[in-house]
């Protein structure tokens, strides 16, 4: 059951070690070498790839989850234990600069004798300058995933000529260059996607050949992003005002050339708040006009394997290893609008019931029902403690109480038939996002209200009014959190927030769930007949380690540090002088 990725301009294998020469001296060679490159984009599927020690949520390193195989890599990074030179997820140093290198090959190298540039009706006009505005974009893209991971970053643009740059890989030292600040390669990845916004066509009009490929909204899309981040505190600790006005206006310029297109994106939603969500995620991707970028499409069942609660079996048997923590589950409001503490209609004992429609389509608890009905595969899940049949087995369980039901088909296990899935790199519901976030804190609550009201919408739940912007933002980040899990934005919004600052383990227990980030939780379902709910730590890694300001980056290869010292790396990553020896 191995992941198959396939796309209509990705289809084609190609033979990197071809010559230069031989690949830009002829069209079909040229339009594999661009389409490679879309191989390094990020993919949250990725590792299911490799389910010994990648094959659940990169969420399991937040505190939004567990992962139940006790030999992946993420526990590492909740529990502190890696260093430069033994870190086993710093792969994403390697694909973005692989990834950088490759864009900078195309536009270096590629010829506009050869892919041609006339002016012509639909979405190859002007082909050449499109694909140039293509690799550019992706260059852009991959330099804001090593600002993410890594902090500050080596910009691999252009030189003084204008020329991209592209290093000569027999020269160990030819990297060996200082990193741009976070802020300042973000505002430079910015201005990246503004040469681009307009040369690309907005949406293209052949979505069937094309889909998979970035296009303008891709360019908006990024620049919000970029710019959100930004002017977050992690990357901005003077809190510059203008940082926020200009997010803002990234926000407000991706939805104004939305509006103006023939074929805007929008949220998925067909009018039913109780599942709408669900399918986002689970029709067909292709399909759906929420996705404005993925990476490619899988078709696989890997990925229903390692997410299905243990204990649904037939010819393929669940091993449900991302369980969703009780921290998560506590920040879904109930339905009418509040924090569960802030709610008194709130039942701890029916904790399920009458909150945010997301929670039930988004996370799998004792009761809910699960199963393909057609088998009569269709059943409440059971996660009684010790002999619940879909608690704990051999290779899959929960450490919380929780599976999860986000990206989740609902396949038959007795004839199971594979899914067509894809990752969303950029969705719409994002950007509601980045507005409501940067418009709330360049320009207050009225105006950010609309956006975050348009994504509360889909699922039914109040709109939001009436608040300071210190209150609104504190609901956006838990509308972030809640509209975002397992999309890979949680490791990410905890750093740039700057979270775990001002507490510690000890200090936050006094805190609701849902605002605690070094404890986490899960529940314990007992009295199988009328059962009971009790909150308690989870059972593997109860508490986190987090060092400030070690923790919010990933170390730079150590081997990377070496080979091009001026990178320097990140701080509290140094090695000791025995590691060094």
């Amino acid at each position: 059951w191995a992941l198959s990725a396939c796309s209509d301009f990705l289809e084609k294998e190609y033979d990197m070690s071809m010559a230069e020469e031989q690949v830009f001296s002829n069209e079909e060679n040229t339009r594999g070498f661009l389409a490679n490159i879309y191989t390094n984009l990020p993919d949250g599927f990725n590792g299911y790839t490799n389910p010994q020690f990648l094959g659940a949520s990169r969420e399991t390193m937040t505190d939004n989850a567990l992962s139940f195989w006790n030999v992946h890599y993420y526990h590492g990074v909740l529990t502190d234990s890696y260093s430069a030179t033994n870190h086993p997820l710093l792969g994403f140093w390697g694909a973005n600069t692989s990834g950088i290198r490759k864009a900078n090959q195309f536009m270096k190298n590629a010829r506009m004798e050869v892919i041609g540039n006339v002016e012509r009706a639909g979405d190859d006009n002007r082909l050449y300058e499109r694909n140039m505005a293509e690799a550019r974009l992706l260059r852009a893209i991959f330099h804001f995933e090593l600002v993410r991971w890594f902090g500050d970053a080596p910009i691999i643009g252009d030189d003084e000529n204008g020329v991209p740059i592209v290093f000569d890989l027999s020269n160990a030292g030819a990297m060996n260059m200082e990193r741009t600040k976070a802020a300042d390669a973000l505002k430079w990845i910015a201005d990246e996607c503004d040469a681009v916004k307009n040369v690309l066509p907005f949406r293209y009009q052949n979505e069937t050949s094309n889909w998979g490929r970035v296009n303008g909204a891709s360019a908006l899309a990024l620049k919000s992003r970029a710019l959100l981040y930004r002017a977050s505190k992690l990357n901005n600790p003077d809190n510059i005002a203008a940082y926020w006005s200009d997010a803002a206006q990234a926000a407000k310029e991706f939805f104004q050339a939305n509006n103006a297109s023939s074929n805007p994106y929008g949220l998925f939603d067909t009018g039913n708040p109780d599942n709408d969500y669900y399918e986002c995620f689970v029709t067909t991707p292709t399909l759906n006009n929420e996705f404005i970028l993925c990476r490619s499409t899988w078709t696989t069942l890997d990925i229903l394997i390692h997410l299905a609660p243990s204990g649904f079996s037939g010819s393929i048997n669940s091993a449900g290893r991302t369980n969703p923590t009780q921290n998560l589950v506590d920040s879904y409001e109930t339905i009418n609008g509040l924090p569960i503490d802030k709610d008194p209609s709130y039942d701890p004992a029916d904790p399920y019931s009458n909150r945010d429609p997301r929670l039930e389509q988004t996370i799998l608890y004792h009761g809910a029902m699960w199963g393909d009905i057609e088998n009569e595969e269709n059943r409440p899940v059971d996660v009684l403690y010790g002999d619940g049949k879909d608690y704990q087995a051999l290779h899959g369980g929960t450490l919380t109480g929780y599976y999860t039901k986000k990206f989740l088909h609902n396949v038959s296990f007795k004839n199971p038939s594979s899914p067509t899935q894809a990752w969303p790199i950029f969705r719409y519901g994002e950007i509601l996002l980045n507005a409501a976030e940067a418009i709330n804190e360049a320009e207050g609550p009225s105006a950010a209200y609309p956006y975050i009201n348009e994504l509360r919408g889909r699922v039914g739940m109040p709109a939001y009014s009436g608040m300071s912007k210190d209150e609104l933002r504190e609901r956006i980040r838990n509308e972030r959190r809640i509209e975002l899990c397992f999309e890979d934005h949680r490791f990410f919004d905890e750093r740039r927030w700057m979270l775990f600052e001002g507490q510690t383990v000890s200090s936050e227990k006094s805190l609701p769930l849902y605002q605690q980030v070094y404890n986490i939780y899960g529940v314990r379902v007992t009295n199988e007949a009328s059962p009971v709910f009790e909150i308690v730590p989870a059972e593997l890694h109860p508490t986190r380690s987090f060092s400030s300001p070690k923790n919010y980056r990933f170390p730079l290869p150590d081997e990377e540090v070496k080979r091009a010292p001026n990178l320097k790396q990140n701080p509290g990553w140094e090695l000791s002088s025995s590691e060094e020896e």
